[in-house]
């Protein structure tokens, strides 16, 4: 396993590489985006990528600390789930209850490429194009319906 500093240069590395990998992608809007850092406008929700050995993702948690907002928020991603589920060129894995790192209860969204490690340099050219497929199917989903999305906490 790398020591502390060796993972925080090897995530230096990665994340430097993967911005280049995106520079000049624009969201479907027109405007451009940092996609490392996805803008969703819905406090308490958050675009993830994860890259953990052989786990590589993209999440959207949902973490509201209010159970009853969480819930309705929830049950409104769900309605929106076969337009989501459309708009994603692979399988989409839905869990209400996921527990995070933090062992906080959240509900997560998430695609998943497989096959693949993180800490295999030769695969971050997959990682990469993976990541920049689906940020940018999410995006197009995400600009379409986050109305509603925001609404519903606003």
């Amino acid at each position: 396993m790398l020591s502390k500093e060796a993972r925080k240069d090897w995530n230096a590395s990665f994340w430097a590489g993967f911005k280049n990998h995106m520079r000049g992608a624009v969201s479907s809007s027109g405007r451009r985006v940092n996609w490392v850092h996805y803008p969703t406008q819905v406090k308490n929700t958050y675009l993830r990528m994860v890259c953990q050995g052989n786990y590589i993702a993209l999440c959207y948690d949902i973490q509201f600390k209010d159970k009853a907002i969480q819930s309705i928020f929830w049950e409104q991603l769900c309605e929106l789930k076969v337009v989501m589920e459309k708009s994603m060129s692979t399988e989409t894995f839905w869990d209400e209850t996921f527990e995070s790192e933090e062992n906080l209860k959240i509900g997560r969204v998430s695609w998943q490429l497989q096959n693949r490690n993180y800490y295999n340099r030769e695969d971050w050219p997959f990682i990469y194009a993976f990541f920049k497929k689906h940020l940018l199917e999410f995006d197009d989903f995400y600009q379409q319906f986050n109305e509603i999305l925001i609404t519903l906490v606003d």
